[in-house]
């Protein structure tokens, strides 16, 4: 009989362990298949005013709505124009249309739903490159596929939604999702957002934005930047890191040079995701192959506890500015 329960809590734990390593196994496919897609040659390279870059809209607009964000507006886009020098990436025009899109999950708490935790990442990138594009490489007409910069944010963003729109009760905070446009341009996107809030400024609390979040490192580091922005941040973010397989390196400041900086200038909390930078940052080379998809992962449930952390928080959440 002792042989017997040892061999079924053998086996439970076994299947734990499996259980286990299948969801994490079934996140990294899962964020494999949003990168092969939005890194395809299909695309071609995303540029904004593009049909590859409207495709990847269309692509993320149709997960918005399998896992159930609301609409603002009745509508999940926000159209905003991009001024484009003539020649660049083919265009023939130097005004293009582009769009963010965005949805929310409304908060489980009656009175902490009207507040809103925004998280992001930008879907745009640089097309074939050439002059008076930011290709690392001017010279050569090619598709710059962008897997890491920024299929990869756009990837984790879908898969972390997907994981929200499990919880039975949602975070007592509502969460708005969002993916920009025109970053390449000059964080287009994300200013335009700001400036266009479609809730009051003073009740969006904290902004997560991941940006080039798909090269994990050997040393399994995440970096992060404007942890000190709101009450608590930099001790939520090593908290976090414990148990999360990977090393969390967390700066109070440093907030960085992404979509989350528009926030940032406009005194909303705001942090920056990414896991380093590498040769192939704005080249034709930045491709699906190089992408750490187990990685992924790992970043993906790290930042999805620190969304629902945060949208969770017992503190009062208020703008911490940084020097």
């Amino acid at each position: 009989m002792k042989f017997f329960i040892k061999i079924n809590f053998a086996y439970g734990l076994l299947l734990f362990g499996l259980t286990i390593n299948a969801q994490k196994n079934n996140l990294a496919q899962t964020f494999y298949k949003h990168d092969k897609y939005l890194s395809s040659d299909k695309l071609e390279g995303r540029f904004v005013g593009t049909k590859g870059n409207n495709d990847a809209a269309a692509y993320i607009k149709k997960y918005f709505k399998k896992y159930g964000l609301k609409k603002f507006n009745d509508t999940y886009d926000q159209p905003f124009k991009v001024f484009v020098k003539e020649g660049i990436n083919k265009m023939k025009s130097d005004s293009v249309s582009t769009q963010n899109v965005f949805g929310f999950i409304e908060g489980s708490d009656e009175k902490l739903k009207n507040e809103f935790i925004v998280i992001g990442a930008h879907y745009d990138h640089w097309g074939w490159g050439g002059k008076g594009s930011g290709s690392k490489k001017k010279d050569t007409i090619a598709i710059h596929n962008g897997a890491d910069d920024n299929a990869s944010g756009v990837s984790a963003l879908l898969c972390i939604l997907e994981e929200v729109s499990k919880l039975k009760i949602k975070p007592k905070r509502s969460i708005i999702f969002i993916s920009f446009s025109g970053e390449e341009e000059g964080l287009l996107g994300s200013k335009y957002f700001v400036n266009h809030l479609p809730v009051k400024k003073e009740a969006v609390k904290v902004m997560l934005n991941m940006d080039m979040v798909g090269r994990l490192n050997a040393e399994k580091q995440i970096y992060m930047g404007g942890a000190g922005t709101f009450p608590n941040g930099v001790e939520l973010m090593k908290k976090l890191g414990e148990n999360s397989g990977l090393n969390p390196v967390v700066f109070a400041g440093d907030v960085g040079g992404s979509d989350h900086v528009s926030f940032y200038k406009a005194s909303i909390s705001a942090i920056g995701f990414h896991t380093g930078g590498h040769p192939q940052y704005h080249t034709p080379e930045d491709d699906i192959e190089l992408i750490n998809f187990e990685g992924g992962a790992l970043v993906s449930k790290y930042i999805y506890n620190a969304l629902v952390s945060i949208a969770n928080y017992n503190e009062e959440l208020v703008f911490i500015k940084q020097d």
